[in-house]
């Protein structure tokens, strides 16, 4: 008896049930046209920022969700780097980073261009500069010539959650993949995305980093479905909040004899929550335009600029004076009277919650002299 998906005949014949997808399609679909309509209205430099802000998520959360902790201003610097934006704060970048960055930019930026043997070759071998995974030495840029179990528990205890595509069916199960990923044109290509997702996913044609290059591969096809290389969404993101859903998910249909509505369901649903996370992201994004154009003529110096651009981007945590003092690398002197001089001018207020140490926090805009 079949146990996994790819062993029935015609496996990729997926089928679905409309009923069950069509209320989130037309959700995410209204809010992605929701979305772009409000972009289209703001200014270039906000479109360049949220660009920024989503594709630098999207290479940090995607690595995360493999249990891999990017560090975000180096992959902010790469991407702003590679896209020539004129962003300030750049620091030097990691091997690494940069590979992950590499990937992430060919699939959104050159979403237009066919997806090739050769390209998820190259692919994978930005994913991999050193031809190791952690400590292991991996294949890179070709096809697994190896077994492969997804395995979890200690040695002796293992227990199996899959085992992919035999070895000998790989190339022919890529090809058969990446001729309908080209080709076909009959399906949404929202739709498209989640389906393409599952199916390399299944295949798991390498030794490792198939997580990321099946997003990866999603990550093109919504871009294709948006028509514009800006991104202004992170599924990854949302992925890594629903990670333990999305495994249980993958774990389920890949079971099935070919009905993937579940999996249809939980990618629509997850979409859905990134797109209405965006909505939130926006709202901060056009806060800090109308904030430094309120305060075009404002004097103020550069530590005041780096602290006050940290609040505007959601600061984790409380405002004291010591955090003040360890951002802008200066004395608690210096910090003390910079937050007077922004008190005065309107711009910081202290906390209400008060205790033994005083926090500070932005005076709302409205609010401002």
């Amino acid at each position: 008896m079949a146990n996994y998906i790819y062993q029935h005949k015609n496996w990729t014949n997926f089928t679905w049930d409309d009923k069950v997808i069509n209320v989130v399609f037309g959700e995410v679909r209204h809010l992605q046209g929701k979305i772009a309509g409000q972009m289209s209205s703001l200014g270039f430099s906000i479109k360049e920022e949220t660009n920024l802000i989503t594709l630098t998520l999207d290479v940090v959360k995607s690595s995360e969700i493999e249990g891999e902790q990017l560090n975000y201003d180096q992959v902010r610097s790469s991407i702003a780097r590679r896209l020539g934006l004129e962003v300030g704060g750049l620091v030097p970048t990691d091997r690494n980073v940069e590979g992950v960055v590499e990937m992430m930019l060919d699939a959104t930026q050159n979403y237009l261009q066919p997806l090739t043997e050769d390209r998820l070759f190259g692919w994978h071998s930005a994913l991999f500069p050193t031809g190791r995974s952690g400590i292991y030495k991996i294949e890179v840029g070709r096809y697994r010539t190896g077994e492969m179990q997804i395995v979890s528990g200690a040695m002796g205890k293992e227990k199996i959650h899959y085992e992919a595509v035999p070895v000998e069916a790989v190339k022919k199960e890529v090809d058969n993949f990446l001729d309908w990923f080209n080709n076909d044109s009959s399906t949404d290509l929202v739709l498209k995305a989640a389906i393409a997702h599952f199916w390399f996913i299944i295949i798991h044609p390498f030794d490792d980093g198939n997580g990321r290059i099946g997003r990866a591969i999603s990550d093109l096809l919504l871009t294709k479905a948006d028509k514009s290389p800006e991104r202004f969404y992170s599924m990854s993101s949302q992925i890594l909040v629903e990670r333990k859903r999305y495994y249980e998910v993958l774990q389920k249909v890949q079971h099935s004899s070919g009905d993937i509505t579940e999996w249809l369901d939980w990618f629509l649903h997850c979409l859905k929550n990134a797109l209405q996370e965006t909505e939130k992201t926006l709202g901060k994004v056009v806060y800090k335009a109308e904030f430094w154009k309120h305060h075009e003529q404002t004097l103020l110096n550069e530590r005041q600029r780096l602290v006050l651009n940290k609040l505007l981007d959601g600061f984790e945590g409380k405002l004291k004076s010591s955090k003040w003092a360890k951002i802008s690398k200066c004395s608690l002197d210096t910090a003390l009277r910079d937050i007077k001089d922004l008190m005065e001018k309107g711009i910081l207020r202290q906390e209400s919650e008060g205790g033994r140490s005083t926090n500070y926090e932005l005076v709302e805009l409205t609010n401002q002299k």
